[in-house]
């Protein structure tokens, strides 16, 4: 079968995170080499970027850290700059191309609006926040069919991280997409399992002709 409907990952698929990371090293009061550091090890072994705020600040609880940086003024948002270079132009040529294109990721609701203000072109926008489920429980790809609209067989899921997206996204169905950017592409793309992928990619560009052998 064609496929049909487009899902994308939001961080490090179409947002490069790194202004937000920097604003988190502030936040945590360390340089942001050392915050970067401290990811990779996480990441490395396997645990929850939870880890990380452990690590710096023991004395705040991780589920309030987000209330605490609102009392200080911070608003959760995307702006322009945040953008990969292809995230727009790929969105639009599916679009084009007849594709509904949907974005859905692990992301607060706020993200939600922000995405929306930066005019992406998509036919829906939802987060795990939203949904008050996150990746890669089965639960969270059962929204994205449901929102596509058509069976998962016809749906790509795109995104960075093997565990949160590839795998789990082939487990419901649908067709997986792995794109190697950010830390965890560029570290999940050297494992054998990867291979499971339908497509693999190094930019946005290619995707819309790439969707074709599928």
């Amino acid at each position: 079968m064609p496929v049909k409907a487009v899902c994308f990952d939001v961080g490090e698929t179409l947002i490069d995170e790194t202004r937000h990371w920097n604003d988190w090293a502030a936040f945590l009061g360390v340089p942001t080499l050392t915050l970067f550091t401290a990811i990779g090890v996480t990441m490395e072994r396997g645990q929850s970027l939870r880890r990380v705020f452990e690590i710096f600040r023991p004395d705040i609880e991780f589920r309030n850290v987000r209330q605490l940086r609102a009392q200080q003024g911070w608003v959760y948002d995307f702006i322009e700059s945040d953008l990969y270079p292809d995230a727009v132009p790929c969105l639009t040529a599916l679009r084009a191309r007849g594709y509904k294109v949907l974005i859905a990721g692990n992301q607060p609701v706020e993200s939600e609006a922000a995405l929306q203000r930066l005019n992406v072109p998509a036919d829906f926008i939802a987060s795990s926040g939203g949904w008050g489920v996150a990746k890669p429980d089965p639960r969270f790809f059962d929204k994205v069919i449901e929102a596509a609209g058509v069976p998962a067989e016809d749906i790509a899921y795109v995104g960075d991280r093997l565990d949160n997206d590839v795998q789990p996204s082939l487990a419901a169905g649908l067709r997986a997409v792995f794109l190697r950017r950010g830390p965890w592409g560029w570290m999940h793309a050297e494992r054998p399992e990867i291979e499971q992928a339908d497509l693999r990619l190094d930019s946005l560009l290619d995707l819309p002709d790439r969707l074709n052998s599928l």
